[in-house]
């Protein structure tokens, strides 16, 4: 399996579109390039991913800006489809948002995501946040607006004020962050499909929304076509990828210290040459025999 040699269209171009645009969680290369492999047309690039993988911890704002543009510079190396990196709160105020956004942009973010949460974050999906003023938000909103080198480097806003100060205070944020210039925005943690379509009628038609699945958290999960359907233009599963892997692992890891061998799993896992053909190694291989004395 290899991936789509064509070159892919510029993630603003693919958001002109009607059809939403599904992007799975990733949170290294291996897992990029897979999604890429799948067909995916573009990445979503989770801190909490980074946090449960690189950390094995909790997403509540213990990853830095360095981290995360770290694992994006090794993923876009290796993938061609846009990737949306999640940049929590700019990891500080308005000056460390514009360091945070020159950053990810040299490490190849298609999207960068800003949200509105005091430090340190949480995810959107625990109880006890608190959100920044608007005020103050929308500032560091201008500021990742005019740090960006390129207008193909997208700003995404967030706001998760619905959980803090409920859906109209958080639908009056999202406009008040509309009008700073944003490319795209995402009212984190909608809790009914009532509030769902509330935001869709407000924003659908005006500027790309984003819908975020998670299982077990507060939004009620729906299909991609479905939530398209509603209105919304992009569609995100952050954490499935994780915990489908740390569901998996327990499973292997159960029987491998049962029986002591790989036997019983040997049809749910790839052997060394399927590994291999996944990740490219004999097309590296040759190559590499281009340079060879």
């Amino acid at each position: 399996m290899t991936s789509n040699p064509a070159t892919p269209p510029t993630l603003r171009a693919r958001l002109a579109e009607a059809r939403p645009l599904l992007a799975p969680g990733i949170y290294d290369a291996l897992s990029a390039l897979l999604a890429e492999q799948a067909g995916f047309e573009a990445l979503y690039l989770s801190g909490a991913s980074i946090a449960y993988t690189a950390l094995a911890r909790s997403d509540v704002g213990l990853t830095t800006a360095t981290e995360v543009a770290d694992v994006l510079a090794r993923i876009t190396e290796r993938v061609r489809v846009p990737v949306i990196v999640d940049a929590d709160t700019g990891f500080g105020n308005a000056l460390n948002v514009q360091r945070t956004v020159r950053a990810f942009e040299r490490a190849g973010a298609a999207m960068v995501q800003l949200e509105d949460q005091t430090f340190p974050k949480r995810c959107g999906h625990l109880q006890g946040k608190g959100v920044v003023s608007t005020a103050e938000m929308c500032g560091k909103l201008r500021a990742a607006l005019d740090a960006r080198t390129s207008g193909e480097t997208l700003i995404l806003a967030r706001t998760d004020a619905l959980a803090v100060e409920g859906p109209e205070s958080a639908f009056e944020r999202a406009e008040a962050y509309l009008e700073t210039g944003v490319d795209a925005l995402f009212v984190e943690a909608l809790r009914t499909r009532e509030q769902m379509s509330a935001a869709c009628a407000r924003f659908g038609s005006r500027i790309p929304l984003l819908a975020n699945m998670v299982e077990g958290g507060h939004t009620p999960l729906a299909t991609a076509e479905a939530l398209g359907t509603m209105g919304f233009r992009i569609v995100i599963f952050p954490g499935g990828t994780v915990r489908a892997l740390a569901h998996a692992l327990q499973g292997y890891y159960a029987s491998l210290k049962q029986h002591g061998g790989t036997g019983p799993w040997r049809e749910k896992m790839l052997d060394f040459d399927g590994l291999n053909g996944v990740i490219g190694t004999p097309a590296l291989m040759e190559a590499g025999q281009k340079y060879a004395g």
